[in-house]
């Protein structure tokens, strides 16, 4: 080969070589997320985390040593299946992340899920939440909590509407209960305007919104069931620093001095991860982290109208069982 011959390969060599390392590059580079008419990364649309039903919080016994990053998605796809029949047929330890089960039939009769990963905790490594302190332990003992269910109150005594549970009495889910998936309603709308987000949840319609100014958080004497939030983006990042929560709304045994950080970070167009990290020192041992996805609808799809008072007979018919049974027993 001459000389020009060699150098005319060693070129084309060279022009595959960076073709090559473009492509790659462009695979691996971390989606862009559009921007809005005032420059942040759009993330605005109804989601879903309906395919997420199920995900285990925590890594199960079977994955014992293993991360959440070894799981390939052979195995994924398998669990998915696997844990489909075991939901239809009853098995304990599959109900949804907070110990849902609604009808099997209304759920995964016509359809398997979708989960995105095997279990929830992301972090600690070990997907383990870590332990609650001396504090949060004593707390717990001593306190009668109700939480966002009358499910932290099974047996009664139903004295009145505040012996149940908010969530029951149509007031809030509470946060991050509001975005956990619940057989249905499981959709949220991200909203954005020039120096704020906002967030609607179909349940209850609740309704977050959240100054991206850079103002403090508001005084330590105002606490809200849905805390006060503070946004900002870290690239194409919006996180959503959240904070003065009321005693009432403990999340897994959570003080009121929790502070809750989530990150919603586009994945692709239509695919959010929705990640929260939980800091109260005095309820566990170190911060920890769970997350999941959440899946853009179509457009033209809307969250739809919650009437939760409109059809509220539980209380009512809970307290009248109440009074019944006293009348029975005297």
């Amino acid at each position: 080969m001459n000389r020009v011959s060699l150098l005319t390969v060693l070129a084309a060599l060279a022009l595959f070589s960076i073709h090559t390392a473009a492509q790659s590059a462009r695979s691996s580079r971390a989606y862009t997320a559009p921007r809005t008419p005032w420059g942040d990364p759009d993330l605005q649309g109804v989601y879903s985390n309906d395919d997420e039903t199920g995900i285990p919080f925590e890594r199960p016994a079977e994955f014992e040593g293993r991360k959440l990053e070894d799981i390939t998605p052979a195995e994924l796809a398998r669990l998915n299946h696997e844990r489909t029949e075991q939901f239809n047929q009853g098995v304990a330890g599959t109900e949804f992340a907070g110990g849902l089960r609604p009808p099997t039939h209304l759920i995964f009769d016509s359809f398997e899920r979708k989960n995105s990963r095997a279990w929830l905790v992301v972090d600690p490594p070990d997907g383990r939440v870590p332990p609650l302190t001396a504090e949060a332990q004593q707390r717990l003992r001593a306190a009668r909590r109700f939480g966002v269910s009358s499910n932290a109150n099974p047996v009664g005594p139903f004295n009145g509407p505040e012996d149940l549970g908010l969530y029951d009495r149509c007031i809030t889910r509470g946060i991050p209960n509001s975005m956990m998936p619940a057989g249905y309603g499981s959709t949220y709308e991200i909203e954005q305007g020039a120096g704020y987000a906002a967030i609607r949840y179909e349940m209850i319609h609740e309704f977050r919104v959240i100054p991206l100014d850079g103002r403090p958080h508001v005084g330590k004497n105002v606490r809200l069931d849905l805390g006060d939030a503070r946004g900002h983006f870290e690239g194409d990042t919006l996180v959503v620093e959240t904070t003065n929560f009321t005693p009432r709304m403990s999340y897994r045994g959570s003080s009121e001095d929790l502070k809750m950080t989530e990150r919603f970070t586009p994945k692709s167009a239509g695919v959010v991860e929705w990640s929260v990290t939980f800091d109260d020192p005095r309820t566990w041992t170190r911060p920890w982290t769970f997350a999941m996805n959440l899946t853009k609808r179509d457009s033209t799809q809307r969250i739809f109208e919650y009437a939760c008072h409109e059809g509220n007979y539980a209380i009512k018919n809970i307290l009248s069982a109440q009074r019944s049974g006293e009348r029975t027993a005297e």
